[in-house]
């Protein structure tokens, strides 16, 4: 294998791996009003007590904590996908 070949494949490889561990990182330093505002923003129609209490959980990160997010927000039949990035895309926010 000619070494640009192993050059492109191990950054490739290093890319694939650290983007992993930075799609995970911001549940940690999600903010319970980032995360409240992200679903109302995304779904208008979510109970906004239900919203507040689930941010309030998940705000102590750790994956239990986003478990518990992840149901509440499903309970109040938030779409999947926005209960599971809420939490994620809230320290953007």
């Amino acid at each position: 294998m000619k070494p640009v070949r192993r050059i492109v494949a191990a950054s490739a490889g290093l890319t694939l791996a650290l983007g992993g561990a930075v799609a995970l990182a911001p549940a940690a330093s999600a903010t319970p009003q980032g995360c409240f505002y992200y679903v109302l923003e995304n779904k208008p129609d979510a109970d906004a007590q239900i919203a507040e209490d689930a941010c309030l959980v998940g705000a102590a990160g750790g994956q239990t904590a986003f478990q518990q997010w992840y149901h509440l927000l499903r309970g109040d039949y938030v779409p999947a996908v926005l209960a599971g990035n809420a939490c994620r895309r809230a320290a953007q926010g």
